[in-house]
């Protein structure tokens, strides 16, 4: 791919939305923030931008991506939707969450974007400047999270920078903008749907789904995350890793580990001093950043409860850091 000397980075407010919007037309790609983390968006529309994003990311073509709608026309032109699906839907958008169902005969997508499944991975976000950039294309977005392929995900832009510098053509800073910084520090928690009504989480994240609907919903079995065929976004074995070993469910530092506390476990950096999972989910990826940037050679986690009434975002904080802590050449 062809490399800039640098990535542009611009306030995301309205100025910096419009030439963003321009840029997204043009085929470009551009970071920007959601509720979750960082994206990095290209239209939908267009195969030389998908490609462009794999490219930038050196991300495997097997591994589908998330399409960022703005309103439910483009949700029905895109995907083939069921009660189950439309009810969570309606529950929690716009927000964290992504729907994997059958893919709409006529939907104008690049087929890279699916990976060559039957299935499109969408999700209506609720960040102002992502919002403000879907009502200024006339096209959805496909997004992944705006790093290198397997490496921790982005809730800055100098996260976004550190990892794709030159590799991109803009970056949105929330900054001080409307929305802020990314609330929920983690990914989408993405659902798929059978056609007899039954959910199966394929990636935890920060919905709280099970009972939301009207209708009792059926959860299917999981899968081991190394034996399990990619169905979804987010579903490699070695995943948000900080580039050194990582090791979880630690009471306390030994030689040479950066201690990522949580709770009355202190560290270099704490998750939550309260025990608080909202906060922790939060802070769990500025955290694994610190620690990738730190002199220490390891990395020690406290461990994470998956109790209570937050039980969802403790799930999917330890399916982040058990992704991060599996070696890259897992299964």
């Amino acid at each position: 791919m062809n490399y800039k000397p640098a990535t542009e980075r611009l306030k995301a407010d309205a100025k910096g939305v419009a030439y963003a919007a321009q840029i997204l037309s043009a085929g470009g790609l551009v970071a920007v923030p959601t509720e979750t983390v960082y994206g990095l968006a290209a239209r939908a529309d267009d195969a030389e931008a998908v490609a462009r994003i794999y490219a930038a990311k050196g991300r495997p073509d097997f591994n589908p991506l998330i399409v960022h709608i703005g309103d439910w026309e483009q949700a029905h032109a895109l995907a083939q939707w069921n009660d189950a699906a439309l009810t969570l839907a309606k529950e929690h958008w716009p927000g964290p969450l992504t729907c994997v169902l059958p893919i709409a005969d006529d939907a104008k997508l690049a087929p890279s974007v699916t990976a060559g499944l039957p299935t499109v991975a969408v999700r209506m976000p609720a960040h102002p400047a992502m919002r403000a950039l879907l009502e200024a294309c006339d096209f959805p977005l496909a997004a992944p999270s705006a790093n290198k392929s397997g490496f921790i995900s982005p809730t800055s832009a100098d996260h976004v920078l550190a990892s794709l510098d030159g590799r991109i053509d803009l970056v949105l800073d929330a900054g001080d903008c409307e929305g802020g910084a990314c609330e929920a520090g983690l990914e989408s928690t993405i659902l798929g749907f059978g056609e007899d009504g039954s959910v199966k989480e394929l990636r935890a994240g920060p919905i709280d789904w099970e009972g939301a609907a009207n209708e009792p919903l059926a959860s299917a079995p999981t899968t081991s995350p190394i034996t399990a065929p990619i169905t979804a976004p987010g579903q490699l074995a070695s995943h948000y890793a900080p580039g050194k070993p990582v090791r979880l469910n630690a009471e306390m530092a030994e030689a040479d580990e950066f201690m990522i506390g949580f709770g009355s476990i202190k560290g270099d950096c704490n998750l939550s001093a309260s025990g608080d999972v909202k906060e922790a989910a939060a802070a769990l990826y500025a955290c694994l950043h610190w620690g990738a940037d730190s002199q220490h050679s390891r990395i020690a986690v406290a461990p994470i409860l998956e109790e209570g009434p937050q039980s969802s975002l403790g799930r999917a904080i330890n399916d982040r850091l058990r992704r991060a802590a599996t070696p890259a050449d897992a299964g």
